[in-house]
């Protein structure tokens, strides 16, 4: 229950308003629910002459009492039946009861209006908490998650804090009302009566109550286990040209037919338990039921208790409207700890702390000035192997620096460390002579632009993904960009042009069209330090030679780190660094290294063979 009352805290505050009215409807709609059932006893007395005398032919002044309200209600019944007769009375009785009901019905409609607004912001303002995070953590946290596991809890465990924030929300602020305001009606009918029931409820209570105490963990167990089929779908969708390429679609049916067994035995297990909640609570309502009618019974015909054969019926009544409310309390109580085995695990997407973090008096940079300094790097991936050891390298401004070396060696760590999507284990990294850690990160990232060599485009047009990331970008100064980058030809040629959408991940263009659409992207942000990792490596070769005349216009008047394979690519840069298991063995211009005869040579030759 403390876990639940957690959940409402965080997520009701932006809510109060629709929280209170929420109460008060259903509140109203509580009393009017007792009005139509209480207006039973004085009718049916009346009705059928039971207790016609003075005291009903003389009304009293009102008075906020029970004995009062009901005297004077007597009163108005004997008045029409007296004047209008029995059948007239009838009808009359029908009016007042409909509009009793049509009241109540009415307030717990603006009840439920009220829910609607909070059961939807919550959800929403949930769903912005989870993708605010998502985007705002580090890579390495990545790096240990499945990417279906996290599409798992940002949809299926959402719905399941939806329905339960729904079912707790009508727990807390209208099945109590209701039982509260019946109850008290019931005790201004028979004391004696409803502290049976007050003993009789809590048994009954506690018997639906053992069969959900496990729900949870089964619950959490099948959640996990929907992540993991979440992540073998997407991993099949990622590889199925792999898959179909080596025939592994009978392995991948076996492996997802694991899965999905493994989770129909979870889910089987918990819903089995979930659906024994109606009957279970069927059976005991109906049990108390009958026990209250056989207790009233004896009290009627001892003639002990006050209570009439009217009253009697007007009790059931209520203590039937009670049903109701208590069996909801049974079923929330499985949906809520679904809800919060789903919640459970959102809080560990969402109390996942970042590492990769601002210091509190970081610095603004908007500007490039001298050099990029890595002073004794060293780095490793989670406290394993290092990946890059005592690296000492001085980037001075407006150069184009090569890294070339075996796949493994430590380039694209050594790159990666510059914007900071890693953080050095040892040593430091400085732009302008101060420590990258100190600036603030997004104004050390405005300073940089990517290319990579797998082109991360969007499911939207080529106008917004050449604009991605800059502000009020115009036509003018997307189509001079694409221009750059030798992609206004093809895109003009497209069907809606700079409006044409490239489908998921640019599906719909050539690996070297996704290349200059990246590159165009890389210039219009026209940030002073470029990074380029293997951005021409899977190419063809004419794709390679428009990308590559791109590339060289990019990089006019820019800081450069060059990642490349084809070293006929870098020839050209103002210096060449040789990676060799995370050290850089050698440098110096292409000429140079080729002079020495060294691991350089030793690249070059095997290119050229």
């Amino acid at each position: 229950m403390k876990d639940f009352i957690k959940v409402l805290q965080r997520f009701l505050p932006p809510y109060k308003g629709d929280t209170i009215m929420m109460f008060v409807y259903n509140l109203l709609g509580a009393i009017f629910g007792v009005f139509s059932l209480g207006a039973i006893v004085p009718v049916l007395d009346t009705f059928f002459n039971k207790s016609v005398d003075v005291a009903v032919l003389e009304k009293v002044p009102w008075e906020l009492k029970t004995d009062v309200a009901v005297h004077n209600f007597n009163y108005y019944i004997t008045v029409v039946k007296n004047n209008y007769g029995a059948e007239y009375t009838l009808f009359f009785i029908a009016a007042v009861a409909l509009t009793m009901v049509f009241f109540k019905v009415l307030f717990t409609f603006l009840g439920s209006y009220h829910s609607v607004n909070i059961r939807n912001g919550v959800v929403r303002d949930l769903r912005l908490q989870i993708y605010n995070k998502m985007v705002s953590l580090p890579l390495p946290f990545f790096s240990a998650e499945k990417k279906g596991d996290i599409i798992a809890r940002s949809t299926g465990d959402v719905q399941e804090v939806e329905i339960s924030v729904m079912s707790s929300i009508d727990m807390i602020f209208k099945n109590p009302i209701m039982i509260l305001v019946y109850l008290i009606g019931l005790l201004l009918i028979s004391v004696q009566l409803t502290l049976f029931v007050f003993i009789m409820l809590p048994i009954a209570g506690y018997i639906i109550g053992l069969t959900g105490k496990t729900l949870k963990k089964s619950s959490r167990d099948g959640q996990n286990k929907m992540g993991d089929i979440l992540s073998t779908i997407e991993e099949s969708l990622s590889g199925l040209r792999i898959i179909k390429a080596f025939n592994a679609e009978e392995k991948m049916h076996v492996r997802f037919s694991e899965e999905s067994n493994s989770y129909r035995r979870i889910m089987n297990s918990m819903m089995r338990r979930y659906v024994l909640a109606h009957p279970v609570s069927e059976f005991m309502g109906t049990l108390v039921m009958l026990t209250i009618m056989c207790y009233g019974g004896m009290l009627i015909l001892n003639g002990t208790g006050n209570l009439t054969g009217s009253t009697f019926i007007a009790y059931l009544g209520m203590f039937y409207m009670i049903i109701a409310p208590a069996k909801a309390f049974s079923k929330a109580a499985y949906t809520i700890q679904k809800g919060l085995a789903a919640m459970d695990r959102i809080d560990q997407l969402l109390e996942a702390k970042s590492t990769i973090t601002d210091k509190e008096n970081a610095i603004s940079v908007n500007e490039f000035g001298n050099s990029i300094h890595y002073k004794n790097v060293t780095f490793s991936y989670n406290g394993e192997k290092n990946v890059l050891k005592n690296v000492d390298l001085e980037i001075p401004k407006g150069k184009t620096v090569a890294l070339v070396g075996q796949s493994g060696s430590g380039k694209t760590t050594f790159v990666d460390l510059l914007p900071r999507f890693y953080d050095i284990n040892d040593g430091s990294i400085s732009v302008d002579g101060v420590d990258i850690r100190d600036y603030k990160m997004k104004d050390l990232r405005n300073l940089m632009g990517n290319v990579n060599q797998e082109s991360i485009l969007f499911n939207d047009t080529i106008f917004n993904n050449i604009a991605f990331g800059v502000e009020n970008a115009t036509m003018d100064d997307v189509i001079a960009a694409a221009k750059i980058a030798n992609a206004h030809d093809f895109i003009s040629a497209t069907e809606n042009g700079y409006d044409t959408n490239i489908g998921d991940r640019g599906s719909k263009l050539s690996g070297g069209q996704r290349q200059r659409l990246s590159i165009a992207r890389a210039v219009l942000k026209n940030p002073p330090i470029m990074i380029l990792d293997e951005a021409t490596s899977a190419l063809d070769t004419e794709s390679e030679r428009l990308v590559q005349d791109a590339l060289d216009k990019l990089m006019e008047n820019r800081t450069s780190l060059v990642i490349a394979h084809r070293l006929s690519t870098v020839k050209n840069a103002d210096l060449i660094c040789v990676f060799h298991e995370g050290k850089i063995v050698e440098r110096g211009k292409h000429d140079e290294l080729i002079e020495k005869d060294g691991a350089y040579k030793k690249l070059y030759d095997m290119q050229l063979l």
